[in-house]
């Protein structure tokens, strides 16, 4: 292992040491798309009074200047264009049905027109939220809590204006594909299957979209695991580095939601403050009150107040539930990555087994990587304090926290660089296709209307 992070560390220039206070010891941690009238509307109209039953409108921040007009006037051949990308749109895993072709075709055999106009920029839009957010309504992506940011980085009202001011509608257009090189894997699959096998190739268009839910960038520098794979990726430099299995949580409420969140420190030899509903609803608190020597051999430490309430905390050690690391990942789900001491159940095929967070092999690796690569200690100072035995809490550079994504791909590139389906453990699968069978969604929110399921973490389960 340390000859490994030595190699890493050269590779990627992590040797600067810790700034002053960058790591502390011995501390507790503090527990639109849019249907539309097919009306002539003026090139200059509004949005609103051109597309009324929009409402997937634009999301202004800070001081953007206000969107243009989501009508434009078009040529015949940018519509031209427009057409052959519609045409050709099976090929990204949408469907040429959902696009109004056939009038966009009767309208341009006239010449430009108002009424062109209108209905190559309603078409333009659509393709343009379909690319760029996916297809999939939001009521059926189940335990999606990712806030895709491209919906304010590239504003479709944007696009549509860059994109007839260079000429280039399927140039613009394919600009906002995903960058992974997974979407790049699933496209070529879906081409080279044959449009007999329907269910294979509804499959595939599923999980293109889901990569359309995410940032269409990543990051040079990220962590992703795929939730059915059971694996986690660090990734630099857009080159997996390393991978590692995981446990995920079981079926049902302590299912592992999809997350995009940051990791913006590391804690070594964590102590694990045990939760109200194991310290009084399973007797815990009394337990180690009344049986010190057990209490000691499993590394419990109880406080009782004035009132008869008990706290429970876990110091760091062999028997520790959270084993030696976590990585911290503030987030309203209470999901981190973490260690555990039983690190036997890295080796069952089936690894749906934890509380909902997710559990790494080799997990002081995974953690001196991302102190180093989020420069909150060089190699050496990861080293010494992963082997202290102490508490202690590395933050990462404010600039270098590291992006963490949690995703659901049942059918992806495995670790072994083949396209793999995996089982879909939590049936998230059914309500994706069963979206793709229906018409293209209108009035298509990007509001999360799922429930948020905030689990008091118990790491022994499982384990």
């Amino acid at each position: 292992m340390v000859k490994f992070l030595g190699t890493l560390a050269s590779g990627i220039a992590a040797t600067a040491l810790v700034s002053s206070g960058a790591f502390a010891q011995d501390q507790q941690p503090a527990d639109a798309s849019e249907e539309t009238q097919d009306a002539t509307v003026d090139a200059g109209a509004s949005f609103e009074e051109a597309f009324p039953r929009m409402v997937s409108g634009e999301v202004v921040q800070g001081d953007l200047a206000p969107p243009p007009s989501l009508v434009q006037p078009w040529d015949v051949d940018a519509v031209g264009q427009l057409i052959s990308v519609i045409e050709n749109i099976a090929d990204e895993g949408l469907d040429p049905r959902d696009y109004d072709l056939q009038a966009l075709k009767v309208s341009s055999r006239a010449g430009p027109s108002e009424e062109l106009n209108a209905i190559a920029s309603k078409n333009f839009v659509w393709l343009v939220e379909d690319l760029r957010d996916g297809r999939t309504p939001m009521d059926a992506r189940k335990q999606w809590f990712v806030v895709d940011p491209d919906r304010d980085v590239n504003r479709t009202s944007d696009v549509l204006v860059e994109a007839l001011a260079v000429g280039d509608i399927a140039g613009t257009l394919a600009g906002l594909n995903p960058t992974h090189p997974d979407y790049a894997r699933l496209k070529q699959e879906l081409a080279s299957t044959p449009e007999t096998e329907t269910e294979k190739r509804k499959l595939i268009r599923a999980n293109m979209d889901r990569w359309r839910w995410l940032a269409r960038d990543l990051g040079t520098k990220y962590l992703i695991t795929n939730v059915p794979e059971y694996q986690l990726r660090v990734t630099v430099g857009d080159k997996i580095i390393k991978s590692y299995r995981t446990i995920v949580g079981k079926p049902g409420r302590t299912a592992t939601p999809q997350l995009a969140e940051e990791v913006s420190g590391v804690v070594f030899n964590p102590t694990w403050t045990v939760p109200q509903s194991i310290v009084k609803g399973e007797g815990l608190g009394q337990r180690v009150l009344n049986n010190p020597a057990w209490a000691k051999a499993k590394g419990y430490k109880a406080t009782k107040g004035a009132n008869g309430w008990i706290t429970v905390v876990q110091q760091p050690g062999p028997t520790n539930s959270l084993g030696r690391m976590k990585l911290e990942m503030p987030n309203p789900h209470a999901i981190f990555f973490h260690d555990t001491p039983s690190r036997g159940l890295f080796n069952n095929a089936n690894r749906a087994l934890s509380h909902g967070c997710i559990r790494t092999e080799k997990a002081l690796e995974v953690a001196m990587m991302v102190a180093i690569l989020g420069k909150g200690a060089s190699k050496e100072e990861a080293i010494e304090i992963s082997t202290s035995g102490k508490y202690t809490k590395v933050m990462l550079d404010k600039d270098k926290k590291i992006p963490a994504y949690i995703t659901y791909f049942t059918l992806a590139t495995n670790i072994d660089g083949e396209m793999e389906q995996f089982k879909d453990i939590y049936g998230r699968d059914a309500p994706v296709l069963a979206s793709l069978d229906k018409p293209r969604e209108g009035n298509r929110s990007n509001v999360i209307d799922d429930e948020v399921i905030v689990i008091e973490d118990d790491p022994r389960v499982g384990g």
